[in-house]
């Protein structure tokens, strides 16, 4: 009797632990998102390692997320739409990169501001993009080059 009494009460602890947790998880679901960030669209020939969800830095610093990845069927370019924080202004001339933090860090869009004074607005399009270096493909160019055709060699 004293076991069941014991197991009863550890169950229930698990329980009210889990609903805690659901509890928790509906609060912070949609944090990454506020009502007063705006949405900025950039186009890229490859988008390497980014994924939605993944940050959006300025200077290092995160101040927005990407809130959606799609295909662009016309230009066969990557759509990603970022959700930049509220009060972040971003100068129309600015460009937006896709980096890495490190060699095998994890991937993000790094926005590099313009001089313009004008600013970019809900709904705007970066001009000036670059997209995921593909380091392998580097790699084979940069060995390409640096080896001698023995046939091209003069004696």
């Amino acid at each position: 009797m004293r076991d069941q009494l014991v197991e009863t009460l550890v169950g229930l602890m698990v329980l009210i632990t889990a609903g805690l947790f659901v509890v928790y998880a509906m609060q912070t679901v949609g944090e990454g998102q506020n009502r007063n960030d705006y949405t900025l669209t950039a186009k890229f020939g490859s988008i390497g390692g980014v994924n939605t969800g993944s940050d959006v830095r300025m200077a290092g610093v995160k101040v927005g997320v990407i809130s959606d990845i799609s295909l662009d069927t016309k230009t066969f370019d990557a759509r990603v739409d970022m959700s930049i924080h509220a009060g972040i202004p971003v100068p129309e001339d600015s460009v937006a990169r896709i980096t890495t933090d490190g060699l095998l860090g994890s991937a993000y869009i790094s926005i590099d501001p313009g001089a313009e004074e004008s600013l970019l607005s809900a709904g705007d399009e970066f001009d000036f993009t670059q997209g995921a270096v593909d380091l392998l493909t580097l790699l084979g160019q940069f060995a390409g080059k640096s080896s001698t055709d023995p046939a091209q060699s003069t004696p």
